[in-house]
């Protein structure tokens, strides 16, 4: 029969005790390194390492830096862990020009603006004020005397709020080089045709059309000035069907003789 090996009590207490010290140790080295964190944790917020550090805005072209910073509400005293993305796109897309904003935070509390704005695609002329007029019908604050417009037709003699909405939706459907190509669009309504159009051109030339189809119809005008010579300038009729007439040159003497 096999003898049982009996372990005395004062054998083991040596050993009970280097564990009951261990366990001890490990417990005080968690409370320190939780207490050094939560100080650490107390003096990042309470210095300035916890505010933003830089701010960077991109994609705005009409909106000014200062303007997208103040209506964001974002400043280097702002905590960078208090930033709520949602609050601030929110607040920027009240902002008549801009169509979408996108936060992004980055290290060391670095936060990115990136606004994407509505495309200006003309200006509406009233009383020799020039209103700037988006993509999505809006209207903005009118321009400064001493600024023009730029890069976008001008629009007068318009009446119909409606159809001018239904202009700007049409003209945001047309590629940035047609739309530069544009000088000025006037309504020029009659009995045949309400919403007929007369848009001089930046070459000289002059396009009748109207506001249905418009983007369609005026897409094609590349196209239709090579097929004529360069020193040929005249009227393009874009409807049903497509015809060009060329200025009367003897008229055009005479009014330079005027001159």
């Amino acid at each position: 029969m096999d003898k049982v090996k009996v372990v005395k009590i004062e054998d083991r207490i040596p050993k009970l005790k280097e564990h009951r010290k261990q366990k001890a140790n490990r417990r005080l080295i968690f409370y320190l390194s939780f207490f050094f964190l939560l100080l650490m944790v107390v003096v990042y917020f309470q210095s300035d390492l916890s505010h933003v550090k830089k701010i960077t805005v991109s994609g705005n072209y009409f909106v000014t830096d200062d303007e997208i910073l103040k209506k964001s509400r974002i400043s280097t005293n702002t905590k960078y862990l208090n930033i709520s993305e949602d609050s601030i796109q929110k607040r920027l897309e009240a902002i008549s020009e801009i169509s979408s904003v996108a936060i992004e935070k980055k290290f060391f509390n670095h936060v990115v603006i990136t606004v994407k704005e509505y495309q200006r695609v003309g200006y509406f002329k009233k009383d020799n004020t020039y209103y700037p007029m988006l993509q999505n019908g809006k209207m903005l604050e009118p321009l400064n005397k001493n600024e023009r417009p730029v890069n976008a037709p001008v629009i007068v003699s318009w009446k119909e709020p409606e159809q001018l909405e239904t202009m700007a939706q049409e003209l945001q459907k047309l590629p940035e080089g047609i739309i530069h190509r544009i000088s000025e669009i006037t309504h020029t309504p009659d009995l045949d045709n309400p919403s007929k159009l007369t848009l001089f051109m930046t070459d000289g030339n002059k396009v009748v059309t109207s506001i249905s189809k418009f983007s369609e119809r005026l897409s094609a005008y590349p196209s239709l000035i090579s097929e004529i010579k360069p020193d040929e300038k005249g009227t393009f009729y874009l409807g049903i069907s497509t015809r060009f007439e060329r200025y009367n040159r003897e008229v055009t003497e005479e009014k330079n003789e005027e001159n």
